[in-house]
This record gives C-alpha cells, sequence and structure tokens, in this order.
C-alpha cells in the first residue's frame, strides 16, 4: 500500500465522524479532516490528525475520501458546491465513500452525477452508536458498484469491520433506514417499559435485568439500559439526528404509500424532546418525554 492509500479524508468531524477518525488513524491511516466546526478541527489534531482549510483543499490532497455530514443537503454540498470535492483540480481523488444517513433517491441520483465526472461514490451508512462506531462494532450498509466496495476493503476493514454489501447505490440509505425504524421503536419501547414498571413500584434496575433474561430482549438493552437508568444523556447519538431520520422514514414512506402508525409515534416523542430543548442529548433521552405524558 502506498503513502497515498494510507492518507483519508474525512469531511464531516461531529460524533460519529470523531469515531471514525479514531479508528482510521489506529489502523495507521493519516487522516486529513474538514469540519466547519474550528473545535472539532482541533479535537482531529489532538487525535493525531490534521486539519484542511477547506473540502476542495481536503480532496486536491487526499485521493480518498470519507464523508460523515449530518443530512443529504450536505451532502450534495460537499460533492458538487462550489467549493467541494468535485470543484478540485484534475487530481482531485476518485473515490469517496459517505457514511450520512441520505434520501434513498437523492443519494441515487447524487452517485449517478458523479460518475462522469470520474468519481466514484460509494454509499456506507453505520448501525451503531458514535461508541460503537469508535470500538468497531458499528455495521456497515454498503450500496453502489462492487467494484467501488472491493476498492474500498481497506478503508472499511478499519471503520466498520462487520458489514453487509446491500447491492445498488440507494440500498444502503434504504436499509439503513428500515433498521433505524427497528431500532427507535425499541428505543422507546424500552424506555416506556423502564418508566412503566418505576410507576408500578418495581425497581428499574432489577427489572431490566428481567428484561435482560425475558422474551423481550433486544440489543438496545445492553447499549442504553445503563444510560436510561443513571438518565445520562451524554450524547452518543442525539435527538435531533435521530429525528432527521425518522423524517426521512415518513418521507419515504409516503413515496412507497406505506403507513408507519409506530413510527409516527416515535416521531411526536423526538419533536417532544426538542420542544423542551433537549435536541442536543441521547436520544435515549425520549424517557423524558414518555415520563413527562401523564393521563
Amino acid at each position: 500500500m502506498t503513502d497515498t492509500n494510507k492518507t483519508v479524508g474525512l469531511i464531516g468531524l461531529g460524533l460519529i465522524g470523531t469515531a471514525l477518525a479514531r479508528r482510521l488513524l489506529g489502523a495507521g491511516y493519516a487522516v486529513v479532516g474538514f469540519d466547519v466546526d474550528a473545535a472539532r478541527c482541533a479535537q482531529l489534531a489532538e487525535l493525531g490528525g490534521r486539519a484542511a482549510g477547506s473540502v476542495t483543499a481536503l480532496a486536491r490532497e487526499c485521493r480518498r475520501i470519507v464523508i460523515a455530514v449530518f443530512n443529504t443537503d450536505q451532502l450534495e454540498e460537499v460533492v458538487e458546491g462550489e467549493s467541494g470535492i468535485l470543484a478540485a483540480s484534475a487530481s482531485s481523488p476518485r473515490f469517496a465513500l459517505t457514511v450520512t444517513t441520505s434520501d434513498p433517491e437523492r443519494v441515487t441520483a447524487l452517485v449517478a452525477r458523479a460518475a462522469p465526472r470520474g468519481l466514484r461514490l460509494l454509499e456506507a451508512p453505520l448501525s451503531g452508536t458514535s461508541e460503537q462506531v469508535a470500538r468497531g462494532d458499528g455495521v456497515g450498509l454498503i450500496g453502489g458498484e462492487r467494484a467501488a466496495f472491493d476498492e474500498a476493503a481497506d478503508i472499511l476493514d478499519a471503520i466498520c469491520p462487520r458489514r453487509y454489501f446491500v447491492g445498488a447505490a440507494g440500498n444502503g440509505a434504504k436499509t439503513k433506514l428500515a433498521v433505524n425504524l427497528i431500532l427507535g421503536i425499541n428505543r422507546a419501547a424500552l424506555a416506556e417499559g423502564l418508566v412503566f414498571a418505576e410507576r408500578m413500584g418495581l425497581d428499574p434496575r432489577a427489572f431490566l435485568e428481567v428484561a435482560r433474561g425475558s422474551a423481550a430482549y433486544s440489543q438496545i438493552m445492553d447499549v442504553k439500559g445503563e444510560k436510561l437508568l443513571n438518565r445520562d444523556f451524554t450524547a452518543h447519538g442525539k435527538i435531533t439526528q435521530s429525528l432527521k431520520d425518522v423524517h426521512l422514514m415518513l418521507e419515504y414512506a409516503r413515496h412507497v404509500q406505506q403507513v408507519l402508525p409506530l413510527t409516527a409515534v416515535s416521531a411526536r416523542l423526538l419533536d417532544g424532546c426538542v420542544d423542551h430543548g433537549e435536541g442536543d442529548w441521547d436520544n435515549c433521552a425520549v424517557i423524558e418525554e414518555i415520563r413527562r405524558l401523564q393521563q
């Protein structure tokens, strides 16, 4: 592997982006990052990476790039904007991987638009919290050309050793939305069950252990159980991020003429948290909105 291949650009240094930086640095890659937040760039430097002055400057230096921005609008801007990846010189990278949970139709169209301009774009949304991703426990849901998937094998080995190739571009986003739908409902169900048990006079910690050993078990009990018990809402995945994904689910459900009744309830719970100023809290803070709902 050449030195060029051992340098990876990373656009977006939020919770997931920082977790990815840790994974890449730990695997021996040199990481050149960019974020509009200078504090996040400084944090990358503390981890051992280096900040670029702009997306275009990063793209001119790095042949391979990982994109970890908030939403589809930002993804399109990073790729196609006036100071985006494609605005770099002829020596710009020919490969980019996006972990952003995106609108399936728009990311499919973006992949198609980027290809004639020489950029191979692979979608790789990740299932898991930022802590799970940092530990290497995030699951990659990869959509795009099989050749691009194979080309990215070494980077994917670093950031998501567990991964599934789910077919054409857009399928990664679709799979992530369906997975997050189940995950969000499980998270809310656990929060509601804990509140219900507590209101009935049960010890919540003892109840959680029983639930773990019962037919109701789900991995969310291990991932969020202690945080819920301790009312620890330090963000591993923010309320606003989950709400963005839920809105994508509901929008795409209309596109395919499907009603998502439980997801609509989840949206109301998340909206309630945002209304109470809890948008930057961990998404398990839905338990606070459930506590506020009384007959």
